[in-house]
């Protein structure tokens, strides 16, 4: 029998490759190297099992980004923040393909992403954002143009084959992958702050 974190990482490998819908409990089975009720007796069902690998996944993103620190410039801040969610992004390259499938269906599960695991990551970089807003280094921008802005560019450093394909060379080192997260970030924070932002609706 597999051991909890070898039963959620390949939980996480089928979800990301298969889709929610297209990994049935029996396909889930199979991949897993369990009985065929193993998911309902473990887990109660497959959406809580499918909970739990989430959760088993994006939890530690979450606890990795940085606490406030009351006496940092926030712009610093929200760069820092949003380097540490593409570094953690990078670490864990399987989430963004779930993520970018359900962020397209409105679900139970989307309900549970949002609620669990963006509102919190939002909610670290929200009160630099209003103190940028409020003293006119940042333009206001609706939350959700916020959030485009900020979430999408993960991609870069998710997406392997087309990165390759672009010109970047295989990571060597996971300081490469800090300077390729850093380098993002520091072009989206700079795009937030320009003076020219789109002042919103």
């Amino acid at each position: 029998m597999p051991g909890e974190e070898s039963v959620l990482q390949r939980g996480l490998e089928a979800f990301a490759e298969l889709g929610y819908d297209r990994a049935s409990a029996r396909e889930l089975a199979r991949r897993l190297g369990v009985s065929h009720n193993f998911i309902n007796d473990r887990y109660g069902s497959k959406a809580a099992f499918w909970r739990a690998v989430m959760d088993h996944a994006l939890g530690p993103q979450l606890a990795g980004l940085p606490e406030v620190d009351p006496g940092t410039d926030d712009a610093d801040r929200l760069r820092q923040v949003v380097t540490e969610f593409y570094r953690a992004a990078a670490d864990t390259p399987l989430i963004g393909r779930i993520l970018v499938d359900e962020s397209s269906r409105d679900t139970e599960r989307l309900d549970y992403l949002y609620e669990r695991h963006i509102v919190p990551t939002m909610r670290l970089m929200t009160s630099s954002i209003e103190r940028l807003v409020a003293s006119g280094r940042m333009a206001p921008v609706p939350m959700d143009v916020l959030f485009f802005a900020v979430i999408p560019p993960v991609a870069g450093m998710v997406e392997g084959p087309l990165a390759r394909r672009l010109g970047r060379p295989e990571p060597t080192s996971s300081q490469q992958l800090t300077d390729t997260a850093e380098a993002l970030a520091s072009l989206v924070v700079n795009g937030l702050l320009a003076t020219g932002a789109p002042r919103g609706r």
